[in-house]
């Protein structure tokens, strides 16, 4: 399959939709039944992740069979464009604490890279019924509709960003409007997407949390940046260690606006 081939580009995101879309439903079959004399049920996420994984690493080698799942130990084995062209990101639970607990802002996420590029990602929160998904170069989409970033150049009192659950023991703020957390990265992320938040501070991430997200942010209009708005290479974080900065998500024009009202503690 060549990259930029519409019709293979197509299939391959047929599948991930389709795939997205029936882990999620499984995923459904667990949401909110954590336990409630322990803050978080690890044995229930646990057994999710479990029939999650196994369901889509089924799909896959049966659709795809020379394609290649996203983990720590493919990037120790060595790459070449030959044994690994297509390796796909997939996280079944994206606002996992939220999942065990019955609150509805989580989902499932996939992207797949073509030689550790990203060609297109999907995200669908079950709960909601919002499926985002993008191919890289090409329009995002949520449920259906074409989505992009606010093209706003200025903040105010009606402004909204969404933060991490820690974000107020390591910033303060003069941002002038709305403070949001919903416990999930991928959905922040595509509610900038869409418009409905100006911007999301991302801390503490990996290449594999923004994988998806990534490509239907760029497809918007949008993209990370440093807090003082230059561009940042995700590529550079590949093995999976944690991003050590903090991570602007938004457009072009918003990302200057915003970081000046943000100072690290």
């Amino acid at each position: 399959m060549a990259h930029g081939d519409s019709r293979d580009i197509k299939e391959l995101q047929s599948f991930a939709m389709e795939a997205v879309r029936t882990a999620g439903e499984k995923a459904l079959g667990f949401y909110g039944k954590g336990r409630r004399d322990v803050r978080f049920d690890e044995a229930l996420v646990t057994e999710a992740e479990l029939v999650l994984n196994d369901f889509f690493r089924e799909q896959l080698s049966m659709a795809f069979p020379d394609h290649q799942i996203f983990t720590s130990a493919l990037l120790e084995e060595g790459y070449t464009h030959e044994e690994k062209r297509y390796v796909w990101v997939y996280d079944p639970l994206d606002g996992v604490s939220n999942f065990q607990a019955g609150i509805p802002i989580w989902g499932v996420s996939l992207a797949l890279l073509e030689n550790f590029w990203p060609l297109l990602g999907c995200f669908f929160m079950p709960c909601t019924g919002e499926f985002f998904h993008a191919i890289a170069g090409q329009a995002a989409y949520c449920s259906g509709q074409v989505i992009g970033v606010p093209e706003r150049e200025m903040v105010n009192d009606e402004s909204v960003l969404l933060v991490f659950s820690r974000f107020h023991n390591r910033f303060r703020s003069s941002f002038p409007g709305k403070m949001l957390n919903l416990g999930c990265t991928s959905a922040h992320v595509c509610y900038v997407a869409r418009g409905g938040a100006d911007a999301a501070v991302l801390a503490n991430e990996t290449y594999q949390d923004l994988a998806a997200s990534r490509v239907i942010l760029e497809a918007a209009g949008g993209r990370f940046y440093h807090l003082d708005g230059k561009d940042i290479f995700l590529n550079e974080y590949l093995e999976g260690e944690r991003i050590d900065i903090p991570l602007l998500a938004t457009g072009p024009e918003l990302c200057r606006a915003i970081g000046p009202h943000l100072s690290r503690v």
